[in-house]
């Protein structure tokens, strides 16, 4: 958003004599409903947000009107286009006051309400606008779609997602070419462990559900390299819109340090914080000078301390659009923007677009490809990139010579709890798997039972994200005539706790085709053995290329047989374990996996190699 000089300058004399007019007829009573609309539309055009108001509470104050409703509605809605949400839902409660049947002021408030955190009332609202519907059902179906779309996104987000998929159904019902809630509906299945998450609702196609699979949840429906760049591509055209002209490109580089800028909402208490906050801290400042260009929550952590004391230049960008966030990077004179989200929540791609460096990279946020304009590379390796991979890719790669994957070898680690602390039984061989639960699925699941009853007295180790998650996996179990018993539930806990109970398990197993990331360099670094199928995909090939850089690739297959003989055979063979655990007590902190250094420095001579000048 570029502000013109015009733009600074106060009204003219004869715009602010016309103000005065018109309130001097709303003082009145003598400004009809129509004009006052009219000319509040032309002050809004006219960006006099202000005027607007001025003239709309005046009209209010004087003005006895069975139209009232109408006026105090059009106030809530500048009231919350300026975050004023306090005053904009006592304008949208007068208009409600004067219309109870109001749909859209009902619809309208609950907004207002979520911006203050009464999630409750919000939800009240937006039910009570399907009960007018159901009195009314010749109005505007797209009300109801509102009501229906907001109460399941709310409920996501809160996680109560049975309400939210049962609003869901609803709504797809209605209409089902609705790609956003499709993208939602298999995702929130995915979450509860819903299996097959893929099932279609009543009235919806196979076909649709594929086509409206959010990138995101294909990394975990497929191993198809092609589904995974058409679920991005279809993405970006569905739902990031153009950004407009790209800024000017730079003429040439002015001489000095190379600067490079990571853009990120996670520089916090998150995955991607948890892995680069050495990187940012290793970085040899006499070749680079690091910024840092987020949007983060704060989250009071020392984890966010860490890596804003890691940046030279810490820069909020969340109160600038993207094309104002753009021009204030360029502004920096910016190298290299190198982001951290790809398609991931919180991602803002249009910065991107207008590309506001000459070299924009992905890197760490989304283990495939993004298909986002303006972005030129994936920071990769040739594990997790292959030849066969690239034309599956909208980015080039940009091979580092070992292991793509940063992590932090500084990271706390509590004391180590024993079995008994979490219900573990202590002669029995412990599987486990922490992976989120929306990475799990059937055929793995079934796989995993399997692998149980081969082991006689195994138990699977894992975290329930949810409660409907956690009983859809014990019924399964017990459709395989797995006891539900053997499956033992761990609680979440901070993260150097989380670190620490790594060591009561004998075997992580991976997840499949949506590896293990951050948390398989977890599971290494706290010296238990993982074993991981290595797919076709980058994100199937994420835990492979951590294993081979760790020295440890008999613990990669690359078949679901040779993954559950595998699982099968050291469940059978804890000697092997304890040899694997020896292994990477001894050797893992020297291994090129956690080499941090040197993947810092190969990281900035790859950067460095390819910088425009």
């Amino acid at each position: 958003m570029t502000v013109t000089d015009s733009a600074l300058q106060p009204p003219p004399a004869s715009a602010d004599a016309a103000l005065q007019r018109l309130l001097a007829q709303a003082a009145q009573g003598r400004l009809v409903l129509t004009e006052l609309l009219d000319q509040a539309t032309s002050l809004g055009q006219q960006g006099r947000t202000d005027a607007v108001l001025q003239l709309y509470e005046t009209w209010l104050h004087h003005t006895d009107s069975p139209h009232r409703f109408v006026v105090c509605f059009n106030l809530g809605t500048v009231l919350g286009t300026l975050n004023r949400h306090a005053e904009a839902e006592q304008a949208y409660r007068q208009a409600l006051e004067a219309k109870p049947d109001f749909m859209q002021a009902h619809l309208n408030l609950g907004h207002q309400l979520e911006h203050q955190g009464r999630i409750e009332e919000a939800l009240a609202c937006w039910r009570t606008v399907l009960k007018l519907f159901e009195a009314a059902p010749q109005s505007d179906p797209e009300l109801q779609l509102h009501a229906l779309n907001n109460l399941a996104r709310t409920l996501e987000q809160h996680k109560r997602y049975d309400e939210a998929q049962a609003y869901m159904e609803r709504s797809l019902a209605v209409r089902s070419d609705q790609p956003k809630v499709l993208q939602h509906y298999v995702h929130i299945r995915q979450k509860q462990c819903a299996w097959p998450a893929d099932l279609p609702p009543p009235g919806v196609s196979r076909h649709q559900l594929l086509m409206a699979t959010s990138p995101l949840a294909m990394l975990s429906a497929s191993d198809d390299p092609a589904l995974q760049l058409l679920a991005a591509k279809q993405f970006i055209h569905e739902r990031v819109p153009p950004a407009g002209p790209a800024l000017p490109a730079r003429t040439q580089r002015r001489p000095g340090r190379i600067r490079i800028g990571y853009l990120s909402s996670d520089l916090c208490l998150h995955a991607v914080g948890l892995l680069t906050a050495e990187l940012f801290e290793l970085h040899d400042r006499s070749r680079f000078e690091v910024y840092g260009f987020c949007w983060t929550r704060e989250d009071g952590s020392a984890l966010r301390r860490r890596l804003i004391a890691a940046m030279d230049h810490h820069i909020r960008i969340d109160r600038l659009d993207d094309r104002a966030a753009a021009e204030l990077i360029r502004l920096h004179d910016i190298d290299i923007l190198v982001d951290l989200h790809g398609l991931t929540s919180g991602a803002r791609p249009g910065i991107l677009q207008l590309r506001p460096a000459p070299l924009q990279v992905s890197y760490l946020g989304f283990p495939g490809t993004s298909a986002v304009p303006g972005v030129d590379w994936v920071l990769c390796d040739r594990y997790v990139v292959p030849e066969p991979l690239t034309p599956f890719m909208t980015e080039k790669p940009l091979y580092l010579p070992r292991c793509y994957q940063v992590s932090d070898r500084k990271r706390e680690v509590a004391p180590t709890p024993k079995r008994a602390d979490y219900g573990l039984p202590e002669d029995r061989f412990v599987y486990c798997s922490f992976n989120n639960n929306f990475k799990f699925t059937e055929e793995l699941f079934s796989l995993w039972m399997r692998v149980l009853a081969q082991v006689p007295g195994s138990v699977l180790w894992l975290l329930a994200d949810n409660p409907w998650a956690k009983e859809n996996m014990l019924r399964k179990a017990e459709a395989c005539g797995i006891e539900r018993e053997r499956l033992i539930f761990a609680p979440r806990v901070s993260p150097a706790e989380y670190l620490a109970r790594f060591k009561l398990a004998d075997l992580f197993l991976d997840t499949f085709p949506y590896n293990a990331g951050t948390t398989a360099s977890d599971v290494l670094w706290m010296g238990t053995p993982l074993l991981t199928l290595s797919g076709r995909t980058f994100i199937s090939r994420m835990a492979g290329s951590l294993l081979s850089n760790a020295g440890l690739p008999d613990l990669v297959t690359t078949s679901l047989q040779e993954y559950e003989r595998r699982a099968v055979e050291l469940g059978r063979q804890p000697q092997r374990i304890a040899s694997y655990k020896r292994y990477l007590a001894e050797h893992s902190a020297s291994s090129p996996l956690f080499d941090i250094p040197g993947l810092v420095k190969d990281l900035e001579d790859t950067l460095a190699s390819v910088v425009v000048g």
